[in-house]
């Protein structure tokens, strides 16, 4: 019998009642509908990179969502069809790209570097599906999804129906959407949301250089100044070198990469908040609240190095943090999902005593919360 450690980067969680596999929209809605019709609880994993299961065994049908190799749908006011090289010509406009939500991201992104479509590039290297994107508002190295979604299909499963959500209707925050949001509300306990993921479109302006980097250790690597720009190719290949250098790029032998990426969201803080941070905490600007107050975001992965949680730390042998990479929690071969529980606990606690900040878990936890 299947289990959750089967399907997930950090390779914890219980065995599976039932499994099925989605290679398209059709057999993903088919799936979705007829585990809801049942009163089965339901889990979707597109790859597995943002989950942190339970022991427990999952009593239900777990949807695997994989591309069945289908290219992406294109759209333009222009003639876009490929040139004899096999590469997007100059557009008078932005161009759409479309793809099927079990699509790998990294596929997706080296797709739109390839053809110069700019808004992606900082994303290169993170693991998981189309997706998920999102439902997390996936981002990293000053981008975020968000910024180039122009559209989510969906499969609604309170209604049965498709659904389509503009990019104004999506509620994107940090880390957040309507879709994460969401909860399902049938007669079965649900560990996927309301709306599952069909597919994505992505507006993109096109160009051969990459748009202003604004993260700093991107600008370091890339040896230019933070404002300035760098050829779209060559922002992929630094992003993929400091993701590779952190264990962040996920590889089957090394445990270091096993692991569910950031384990933490960078906390936002009001401006009163981070004063009372050290001088030299990482600071930047995070907008507005709801009052109108002035918000921070400081790194997560400063406090816990700051709250004594050095690189391989560890409550016991078989769950540590990442010896590159302290916002990372690692599965050292033998884990399970209370060992990697144990371990986010004693750091969470440790980071709450020093700073007086509750860091919130990024990953979508199955069975016992954190």
């Amino acid at each position: 019998m299947a289990s959750l450690a089967d399907f997930t980067t950090l390779r914890v969680g219980g065995q599976i009642d039932e499994t099925r596999v989605a290679r398209n929209e059709e057999e993903l809605i088919a799936a979705v509908s007829e585990a809801d019709a049942a009163g089965r609880p339901l889990l979707v994993i597109g790859g597995g990179s943002n989950l942190v299961p339970d022991d427990a065994p999952f009593a239900g049908t777990v949807v695997l969502v994989e591309a069945d190799g289908q290219g992406p749908t294109l759209s333009d006011s222009c003639d876009i069809s490929p040139n004899s090289e096999g590469k997007l010509p100059p557009s008078c406009g932005g161009v759409t790209v479309e793809h099927f939500a079990g699509v790998r991201w990294d596929d997706a992104v080296r797709f739109a570097v390839e053809n110069e479509l700019l808004g992606t590039e900082c994303l290169s290297g993170i693991p998981g599906t189309v997706g998920a994107t999102p439902v997390q508002n996936v981002g990293a190295y000053g981008q975020d999804v968000s910024t180039t979604i122009s559209r989510v299909r969906t499969w609604d499963r309170h209604e049965n129906r498709i659904r389509t959500f503009f990019a104004s209707d999506c509620g994107f925050g940090y880390r957040a959407s309507v879709f994460k949001r969401t909860p399902y509300e049938g007669q079965a306990k649900s560990a996927t949301g309301r709306y599952v993921v069909l597919s994505v479109q992505f507006q993109h302006t096109q160009g051969d250089m990459a748009k202003a980097v604004v993260y700093p250790e991107l600008a370091q690597e890339l040896g230019i100044e933070v404002g300035e720009r760098a050829p779209l190719q060559r922002v992929r290949e630094a992003v993929l070198a400091i993701r590779t250098r952190k264990a962040m790029v996920s590889l089957e032998e090394e445990h270091d990469t096993w692991s569910a990426g950031s384990f933490f969201t960078n906390p936002i803080l009001t401006a009163e908040q981070s004063r009372a941070l050290p001088l030299e905490a990482p600071r930047f600007a995070a907008g507005n609240g709801a009052n109108g107050e002035e918000l921070v975001k400081t790194s997560a992965a400063w406090l816990i190095a700051r709250a004594g949680f050095a690189p391989g730390y560890g409550v016991n042998e078989r769950a540590t943090l990442s010896t590159r990479h302290t916002l990372a929690l690692t599965n050292r071969g033998n884990a399970n999902a209370a060992d990697i529980r144990e371990l986010a606990r004693a750091v969470r606690a440790g980071v709450e005593e020093k700073f007086g900040i509750r860091l919130d878990v990024e990953p979508v936890q199955i069975g016992e919360p954190i």
